[in-house]
């Protein structure tokens, strides 16, 4: 890995995450939505227990566990939304729609300071709007948000208050390795219990796609996209990394509609440029600010639990910020 280009590891990053809505999508025609998570997570735990043993990472304190159990119960939470809405929506509206959660963390913080943002993240802010009006049309004409393009706008906003939880609760010495383990084991024991009373049901209809579906979302779009991610974001620079891996939605776009089939009109397909446009643009704004002010780190760079003390953050802590927040809120 070391011999392999930052940029175009997190650009595969990037691709996993995309391709991640559509295998969901499959999975929970197969099986149903919580049969998918509990593989997902069963599947994910087992690697990240692995790496975590190989890694022989440190004995973490009670406050951590406790920390990871209850940030766990957030994630089991965000992905059931997730995992709901793509069953009832197409994958490329699900992958566009949760992109909104870099524009909704901003904003949570914002509003839990009493800090105003710049105009133009407001002006970035309201494209996205718009562009939600106008994915959610059908043929030209607006409409309600179908009952999954809900259900993901709904994650989108839970996923920003992870965000800023897991930024108020993570400290400079803590490993995200640990929390994120935590938290995915969480994940596995809730959805096995539920998943568990139909198992003899949901287990026989199991093909070997959704087998391969499943291994993707537990090892591609959980361990190795973790691990990837954590060694790349700290090779290249935080703007960088951020927009790198920002293309996720373009990337599940593509993948729904030359592998899954979708389609989108031409006023949807402005709509998904807004969405994307703006909350790029509403992360990066949000960025410069933070920078020129050279203040404590937002919800997105307090997630990596670097720069505690002072108020600015070290080079490398910085690299690693951006991150972090998605981390620990993708099993």
């Amino acid at each position: 890995m070391r011999k392999a280009s930052p940029d175009l590891l997190l650009v595969l990053v990037a691709i996993v995450w995309g391709g991640s809505y559509l295998s969901a999508k499959q999975l929970v025609a197969e099986i149903g939505v919580e049969p998918t998570l509990a593989l997902r997570y069963g599947i994910g735990s087992l690697g990240m227990l692995g790496f975590a043993l190989i890694r022989r990472t440190d004995r973490a304190g009670i406050r951590l566990i406790l920390s990871g159990v209850v940030l766990g119960c957030s994630q089991a939470s965000i992905l059931w939304l997730e995992t709901a809405g793509v069953g009832r929506t197409s994958a490329t509206n699900a992958g566009i729609l949760i992109s909104l959660s870099l524009i909704l963390t901003p904003l949570l913080e914002a509003a839990l300071l009493k800090r105003r943002l710049p105009l133009p993240f407001y002006l970035a802010a309201s494209g996205t709007v718009l562009g939600i009006a106008l994915l959610a049309s059908g043929n030209g004409r607006l409409r309600v948000p179908t009952g999954g393009d809900l259900l993901v706008l709904v994650a989108a906003v839970v996923r920003a208050a992870h965000v800023t939880a897991t930024a108020r609760v993570l400290r400079k010495d803590d490993s995200v390795v640990t929390l994120v383990t935590v938290q995915m084991l969480v994940g596995a024991v809730l959805f096995a219990a539920l998943a568990a009373p139909s198992a003899a049901s949901w287990v026989r209809r199991l093909t070997l796609a959704g087998i391969a579906n499943a291994v993707f979302l537990g090892l591609g779009c959980s361990v190795f996209a973790f691990l990837v991610q954590a060694w790349a974001v700290r090779k290249t620079s935080a703007a960088r990394a951020a927009l790198l891996m920002g293309t996720e939605p373009l990337w599940a776009a593509l993948i729904g509609i030359v592998i899954g089939a979708e389609a989108l009109g031409l006023v949807q397909l402005l709509g998904a440029i807004l969405i994307v446009a703006g909350s790029l643009a509403g992360s990066a704004i949000e960025r410069r600010r933070r920078e020129r002010r050279i203040e404590p780190p937002s919800a997105t760079a307090k997630a990596t639990a670097s720069a505690a003390s002072g108020n600015i953050l070290s080079s490398q802590a910085t690299r690693s910020a951006e991150a972090a927040a998605d981390r620990s809120a993708r099993p």
